[in-house]
């Protein structure tokens, strides 16, 4: 009897959803590309642990993990995503761990509930005695994720720069949630320390020495704001 790929990926997917337990919808990865017929995700997605995807012929995704640092090429097949890295059947992978800090992926969790005067007197002494300790991109280009119709500012902390302040209008987010500075020819510089504010919200972070121009990674230069 001739097995044909078409049963051989409806196996996969079965066996996928026997293994996968019922995990909380907890951003694992976010999609930074989607190349050919994927189904059910699209580029700047979040995917969460236990999601199922499945690649057409020729097609290809890239997940970044924002826990584990991981950034995975994957063509074809079927892909269960995992908490720190994805199990693929009947495909291929092209694994890369890549500069990323899992404090600034994660970043309003940590501080969105920080009050503005605590935020920037925490930021102050940080940046002075162990820059090391904030959160931190690696590139000068950050992406940054936030609420639509806000207006984000941008002010360095360590030295004299000019403030940024970009109204965040829809016609400028990628996905109605992500302001790229990149895209927008904007940039930061390496090794500088800044205090980004969302209305009566603050967040600090750094920019990491070694940061270029050069394309970056998505999860080397994101910061969810939101």
């Amino acid at each position: 009897m001739r097995i044909t790929m078409k049963c051989l990926i409806g196996a996969a997917v079965g066996a996928f959803c026997v293994a996968a337990p019922a995990l909380a919808e907890t951003p694992a990865a976010i999609v930074e590309d989607v190349q050919g017929k994927v189904d059910g995700v699209e580029f700047m997605d979040y995917v969460a642990a236990g999601k199922i995807i499945k690649l057409g012929p020729k097609a290809s995704i890239t997940l970044s993990y924002l826990k584990s640092c991981l950034r995975e090429t994957i063509s074809e097949g079927v892909v269960l995503v995992g908490a720190e890295q994805s199990t693929v059947q009947l495909g291929e992978v092209q694994r890369a761990k890549v500069p990323c800090d899992t404090k600034a992926a994660q970043l309003s969790e940590r501080e969105a509930n920080q009050s503005a005067a605590t935020t920037f007197r925490t930021m102050r002494s940080d940046a002075k005695a162990a820059p090391s300790r904030l959160p931190t991109i690696y590139g000068v280009a950050p992406l940054i994720q936030a609420k639509s119709g806000s207006t984000l500012v941008i002010e360095r902390t360590d030295g004299k720069e000019p403030t940024i302040s970009v109204p965040l209008k829809s016609d400028v987010m990628t996905r109605g949630k992500f302001y790229d500075f990149a895209k927008a020819g904007k940039s930061l510089t390496p090794g500088g320390s800044y205090l980004a504010s969302l209305g009566s919200k603050r967040y600090t972070f750094q920019v990491d020495a070694s940061a270029t121009a050069s394309p970056t990674p998505i999860i080397g230069r994101l910061l969810r704001l939101e």
